[in-house]
């Protein structure tokens, strides 16, 4: 995937410190009161810096999302993000970077989502597994849902050596460790084997889903799951 253009050189300035003196020369304002000044000017610069990436990243997560890491352009990230050119080419120094930026912003987010409707389906009376399954039910159905934005980008991008690739094999490797944790709080340690098992019909619910366009396949992964959970447990009992 190409890179950006190489930056520009910026312009010498004076600096923020040497107009603060000559402020302080010509207007006897004490330096101590100046030095404030520049403190909280360095100060809004950072957040300022902060809020445009963070600008960035949540725009071009949702273009990707919903249009895919491939067709989304740069341009259109800078426009949608209200930003200059330059303070994307600050922040991220080619597209690479911002998808493997916004793939580990993804997991943040989805990660706490994911956890917030799983703990509305407990308090309910479910389990955490059967309360996994639901919440995996309510992502299904949540506007705009497109898939596993790791798989769609690992697809994408076709390149298995790629950063967004390798952190999207290893994001599922985080899932899988969730999901067994999940199984063996609920069912115990002897069920622990069917694991990976229950992790391909969770996959495999997924991209049906995306298929289907229904959420159906979450209801089949849950029985399926439970089923082969409770086989394995009378097994080894």
């Amino acid at each position: 995937m190409p890179c950006f253009a190489a930056r520009t050189q910026r312009p010498q300035v004076s600096s923020d410190r040497a107009s603060i003196q000559e402020l302080q020369e010509n207007s006897g304002i004490p330096l101590a009161d100046t030095q404030t000044g520049l403190y909280s000017f360095s100060m809004s610069k950072t957040k300022n810096k902060s809020d445009a990436r963070q600008r960035i990243v949540e725009t071009a997560e949702r273009l990707f999302y919903a249009e895919g890491v491939r067709s989304v352009g740069i341009d259109r990230i800078i426009a949608e993000s209200e930003v200059a050119k330059m303070t994307l080419y600050n922040h991220f120094a080619s597209k690479d970077d911002l998808i493997l930026s916004v793939l580990q912003y993804r997991e943040e987010k989805f990660g706490g989502m994911f956890e917030r409707w799983m703990e509305r389906h407990v308090k309910k009376g479910m389990d955490r597994l059967e309360a996994f399954f639901a919440a995996l039910k309510d992502w299904f159905e949540s506007p705009g849902f497109r898939g596993c934005a790791f798989i769609n980008a690992s697809v994408e991008l076709a390149d298995a050596h790629h950063a967004a690739s390798q952190f999207s094999a290893q994001h599922k490797e985080r899932f899988h460790e969730m999901l067994t944790g999940i199984i063996t709080d609920t069912a115990g340690a002897k069920a622990a084997p069917v694991a990976p098992a229950v992790f391909l019909l969770v996959e495999g619910a997924i991209v049906t889903a995306v298929m289907e366009q229904s959420s159906d396949s979450a209801g089949v992964a849950r029985d399926a799951a439970l089923a082969l959970i409770s086989k394995t447990s009378r097994k080894r009992k």
